[in-house]
């Protein structure tokens, strides 16, 4: 099997593994902004607050892609940054879990 075919059950996986990670950052997300929202005491930091979230935003959409044609990429990645373990990932293809783990090595 190869990194681009994806069986049912491994699209099942993926798709719980990214929704997971997606959730976690999202909850890191909103704890901060609870942070920042009790420190809020001018105009302008309201502006700065919508900076913020603007640019958390983009940095989520280029982070976080479900094609499947990417997913390999997307959980190297992750994994990297301690979104997501080999935990997550268990049941993918032996080749696909190689190259998360060869992705996240870099």
């Amino acid at each position: 099997m190869s990194v681009d075919k994806w069986s049912t059950a491994e699209k099942k996986i993926a798709r719980r593994a990214f929704d997971d990670a997606l959730t976690g950052e999202f909850a890191e997300l909103m704890d901060e902004l609870r942070k920042r929202s009790a420190k809020l005491a001018s105009p302008t930091d309201t502006w700065d607050m919508h900076h913020y979230l603007s640019n958390r935003l983009h940095e989520i959409e280029r982070r976080y892609d479900f094609r499947y044609s990417q997913l390999v990429f997307v959980f190297g990645r992750l994994m990297r940054e301690k979104r997501l373990n080999e935990h997550d990932i268990e049941g993918l293809a032996a080749e696909k879990i190689d190259a998360i783990r060869h992705i996240a090595a870099f």
